[in-house]
């Protein structure tokens, strides 16, 4: 795993671009390994999205080196749980998923179609973005200009850049995941009395 000082988290910006580069791609496994562990199809989504926010947490302090196999280790471990907690789940898929051999789609041609895919839904979210959250979310992300030549570039200052870069890697991440992918601004009060009524 890529490590950090002690104490300090992944920034959101390298968070969400780890997300949506090595674990979104992965999501068409993801959901064939579910519905092969899993005997209710109705917890499919639901088992998704938890596993989601397991590898998103865990990741919060570094980023995996492997992230196929943190993914699907995240995966396995969550169902174990599940099934553990939901007492109507008998023993035996217990034991089945305890002696699970994690097993890997290697095909490659798939993976390539997988992030085919993956890559015309982020291109999809990515004009999704308003205007200038779109150009400063390409211009850093895809082209891979630094902070200070896209504000050059777009003749805004730093902060303009890294405030629209966070809303839109947020915004992608939501769209990533089927949400809408609209931009969510925090509305802050002006002042210490306003920031008491709130």
């Amino acid at each position: 795993m890529r490590r950090y000082p002690a104490g300090k988290m992944v920034d959101d910006d390298a968070l969400n671009l780890w997300f949506c580069r090595e674990v979104l791609p992965l999501e068409a496994m993801l959901m064939r390994f579910i519905r092969r562990n899993w005997r209710i199809e109705a917890d499919v989504i639901d088992l998704r999205q938890d596993i989601y926010e397991r590898v998103l947490m865990g990741a919060q302090k570094e980023l995996p080196h492997k992230p196929q196999q943190y993914v699907f280790t995240t995966a396995r471990h969550h169902l174990i749980n599940r099934a553990k907690r939901a007492q109507i789940v008998s023993f035996d898929l217990v034991a089945d998923l305890e002696s699970i051999v994690i097993d890997i789609d290697n095909d490659a041609s798939q993976r390539q179609l997988e992030a085919r895919d993956e890559l015309r839904r982020a291109q999809a979210g990515i004009d999704n973005l308003p205007k200038r959250c779109g150009e400063v979310v390409r211009l850093r992300k895809v082209q891979g200009f630094t902070t200070r030549e896209v504000a050059e570039q777009l003749g805004v200052g730093k902060d303009t850049v890294e405030k629209q870069m966070t809303l839109g890697m947020r915004a992608l991440a939501d769209f990533m995941l089927g949400g809408s992918g609209k931009v969510v601004r925090t509305v802050r009060p002006k002042n210490a009395e306003e920031a008491g009524r709130s």
